[in-house]
């Protein structure tokens, strides 16, 4: 089995980024790595094949081109058959993850969390995000929002490693007078 390898999966990513950029390609590689990302998500079966010592690369090859044929571009096509040749498929899954948080560093996307005690409405999470994008200075931000019912209502909301701490605890009472919803309580630890 292949140790999973970050600075290798990193490195990989970046080579492809560059390819992408220089070819400008970059939103089609993006969403070919999107795919990736999906097809290893919903098979481990996929992802333990790619690491499998056992089948050959030429196997490995036609599985990989029945899944991705006509769905990805030729330069993912032709990295993934770079990758089997130089017996590194294995990090195939690692290097699409690299290639997707590299993507996200390059066009300036932030990733925010947003724990809430229940689910919020859409209008709610464009409230908040605006306010982020105000107290930040951060024009592109991807939420997350995940649903944690320990949380005693509020939110906690975190920004690539942060945590939102108080400081930017950004006039939350008025965007929680533009909602009915009064005994929503917020919080930010």
């Amino acid at each position: 089995m292949a140790m999973p390898n970050p600075r290798l999966a990193a490195r990989y990513a970046k080579s492809i980024l560059d390819l992408a950029v220089e070819k400008g390609q970059l939103e089609v590689i993006y969403n070919d790595m999107l795919f990736l990302q999906a097809a290893f998500r919903s098979s481990r079966e996929l992802v333990s094949l790619l690491k499998s010592p056992i089948v050959t690369a030429d196997k490995k090859d036609k599985i990989m081109d029945a899944i991705t044929g006509g769905k990805v571009s030729i330069i993912t096509s032709t990295f993934n058959k770079l990758l089997l040749r130089k017996g590194r498929e294995a990090n195939l899954p690692e290097i699409v993850t690299a290639f997707i948080d590299q993507y996200k560093v390059h066009q300036g996307i932030h990733t925010a969390k947003l724990t809430t005690a229940t689910a919020i409405s859409e209008e709610l999470k464009q409230a908040i995000l605006e306010k982020v994008r105000e107290g930040q200075h951060i024009q592109k931000i991807e939420l997350n929002s995940v649903v944690d019912e320990s949380l005693i209502g509020g939110f906690v909301l975190e920004i690539g490693d942060k945590l939102m701490d108080g400081s930017i605890a950004f006039e939350l009472h008025n965007i929680r007078k533009q909602f009915e919803n009064n005994d929503f309580v917020y919080k930010i630890r």
